[in-house]
């Protein structure tokens, strides 16, 4: 009991973060073994890279890369020396000091650069005392003479007709990335599907529409033309508008939304985010050519938005979507979308089943937006990412942006911040002051693998555009102060306390291609916290629903996804411990989102949050975990899902019972 006594004792003088190293679901990915060089054999050492602190799940620069919080754990140094940590490229140049180390533990200065070395040197002097290489090192090549014969026998010919008068054709590489023969020579086992239409009205741009307390609605779902990439396009739109309109309402008021579905197959409208009725939640199919009445209520101010829960992969990702705004006013709005585009046109959908199911759809043509501000203006951004699978790292180069608030509310104080990184369904609000007049644009910059040769490769993508004219904007403003926001203190109490529930999030698959299992086996060496470019699209693009199996799995019983049965009471606070799992065949980052509440995130990785704000969705890394605080106030059946678009096709989802 003594013993015991001691070790918590000693445990709480540790750094938040630290023991990555001491437990199995962090140690592969977050963690590096330093080893000893000659005269320096009995030193055991490690480094924890932890989570530096932030206002997201994952911490980034603006210019994409990865930041980590390292933490040096170090037993055996010889006394009576000065030892420094270093960090680098594996060229060993240019080096940055992180700062000195002891025997002991000691937080050291963030890292931001992957892959990297860690060297630790006596002073004066310089002789290397320990070294090791950070988990992103491990990424290997593939081998060549295995796989650069071509596909095996149950690929499918590039141009195979599968029954419709669509045809799989080749899909875009991201630019600056390989692939083998023997992807490039994979298809979908399934029949390819489009909309089609003998006639259909051009698209209208998305309007803006005032509701008050009691007011209809009339939404109606159906297809349009759209020109994209050079080609023409039939997608989606409500009330024929890309986006859907953007709804005003004010907090607490209700409305009627009167939905037709006009397409040739069943949709709905979910309200994502919205604490509303059960019943009008949206989850239940409207088949085609029918009608269905939803009754909304908005407790809570935030930016919410809402899209179809029937085949997402396909519906949402042909332009069914669009913006609510409940109570407090934005500047400008920026929804977040991407098209998978080739020379022909839209890449097609499965007809019976997802394509994509591994990683998600990954488009190469992006949303393009169109600002306008003045010199020394403040502009409050909304953002709305929609995308399939894509997360976004924005910034406006040159300028100072600050973060506000997210999905469900105000941070509890404003934060500076490089970049907003932004999962599919998340929402931020930004302040961004434009200081000097000239063209500024909207980028988001990320780091994607290319696992053919083991490196990482820069993404920039340029999403639109802020004109800044040279009249000065008038009146003064406290944009350099940070303000508070929501007062949320009182959950800070829940985040040393036990989760009274876990989710695992694993992968299962069956029936994929030879060549799909063995590239992914070696892919697994190494996962990045985020997918951020879809980097193996031939064989992400073969795997279907009915090959792959996403799964949350409640390791208390055994059960997954909908045999899960969580039953909670009305007005009761739950803490959620989310493991994702590493041991998969490929890890992936998921969007977790909660239907009909609201919750909050107490911790990333073990380090706890301290600027807390409420949301519907979260980005859980790869390898990693989160711990969210489930605010059930709201009663009924409600669902828990991944909101990559393809994941949630492939099964990754649960509901549970607020009583």
């Amino acid at each position: 009991m003594i013993r015991a006594i001691v070790l918590v004792t000693m445990l709480a003088a540790v750094p938040a973060g630290a023991q990555l190293c001491e437990q199995a679901e962090f140690r592969d990915l977050y963690c590096m073994r330093l080893l000893p060089t000659a005269g320096y054999d009995s030193v055991v050492a490690h480094v924890a890279l932890s989570r530096s602190p932030g206002p997201f799940t994952v911490t980034m620069t603006a210019d994409g890369r990865m930041v980590y919080a390292p933490i040096a754990t170090i037993t055996g140094l010889p006394p009576h020396h000065t030892y420094v940590a270093w960090a680098m490229p594996p060229a060993t140049f240019p080096r940055e000091r992180l700062g000195t180390v002891t025997n002991g533990t000691t937080e050291l200065r963030p890292i931001a650069m992957d892959p990297f070395v860690v060297i630790v040197t006596e002073e004066p002097g310089g002789r290397i005392a320990l070294q090791g290489q950070s988990p992103s090192s491990r990424l290997q090549p593939a081998d060549f003479l295995r796989f650069a014969l071509g596909a095996s026998n149950d690929s499918m010919p590039m141009t195979m007709r599968m029954g419709d008068t669509t045809q799989w054709t080749m899909i875009p590489m991201p630019p600056g990335l390989a692939m083998l023969p023997s992807e490039m020579a994979l298809r979908p086992a399934i029949a390819p599907l489009l909309p089609r239409a003998d006639s259909a009205p051009e698209a209208h741009p998305s309007r803006v529409i005032h509701l008050s307390n009691g007011d209809t609605l009339h939404l109606a779902a159906g297809v349009v033309r759209r020109h994209v990439a050079g080609h023409d396009a039939i997608m989606y739109a409500y009330n024929g508008q890309y986006p859907g309109p953007r709804l005003m309402v004010h907090q607490g008021d209700s409305i009627i939304v009167d939905f037709a579905n006009h397409l040739d197959q069943p949709s709905s409208i979910h309200w994502h985010g919205i604490r509303l009725d059960n019943r009008h939640d949206g989850v239940d199919p409207v088949p085609p050519g029918a009608e269905f009445t939803y009754h909304l209520r908005f407790p809570d101010a935030g930016v919410y938005w809402y899209h179809p829960h029937v085949r997402e992969d396909m519906e949402q990702n042909l332009g069914l979507f669009g913006n609510i705004v409940v109570g407090p006013q934005h500047d400008e709005f920026a929804i977040l979308d991407d098209l998978l585009v080739n020379d022909n046109g839209l890449v097609p959908y499965g007809r019976d089943a997802a394509t994509h199911a591994l990683m998600g759809r990954f488009g190469n043509v992006r949303s393009r937006h169109h600002f306008t501000a003045k010199a020394g203006q403040v502009v409050q951004f909304a953002f709305t990412n929609v995308a399939n699978a894509r997360v976004f790292n924005l910034s406006f180069p040159g300028t100072r942006m600050k973060i506000i608030g997210s999905d469900a509310g105000r941070y509890e104080h404003e934060a500076w911040v490089p970049s907003v990184v932004i999962a599919p369904a998340e929402r931020y609000i930004a302040q961004v002051r434009f200081d000097r007049p000239g063209r500024v644009p909207l980028v988001s910059r990320v780091l994607g693998l290319d696992h053919l040769f083991g490196r990482f490769v820069p993404f920039d993508d340029t999403l639109g555009f802020v004109d800044v004219s040279a009249t000065r904007a008038a009146g003064a403003n406290d944009f350099e102060t940070l303000h508070a926001g929501d007062d949320l203190a009182r959950y800070h109490g829940y985040i040393d306390r036990p989760a009274d529930r876990t989710l695992d999030l694993e992968l299962e698959t069956h029936d994929l291609p030879f060549v799909t299992q063995q590239l992914m086996r070696l892919d697994s060496s190494y996962f990045a916290p985020v997918e951020w470019v879809g980097s193996m699209p031939n064989m992400n693009w073969a795997s279907t629903s009915k090959q792959v199996r996403w799964v949350l799995r409640d390791p208390a019983t055994g059960r997954e996804n909908m045999d899960i049965g969580w039953t909670f009471h009305r007005d009761t606070l739950i803490k959620l411990h989310i493991v994702n799992e590493r041991r998969t065949l490929h890890g992936m980052n998921h969007p977790i989102h909660l239907h009909g509440q609201r919750f909050l995130v107490l911790a990333v990785n073990g380090v706890a949050n301290q600027n807390l704000v409420w949301k519907d969705t979260v980005l859980v890394p790869a390898g990693g975990t989160v711990d969210i605080l489930m605010d059930l106030s709201n009663p009924g059946r409600w669902m828990l899902h991944c909101h990559i678009a393809e994941h949630l096709t492939a099964g990754m989802m649960t509901s549970f019972t607020v009583e």
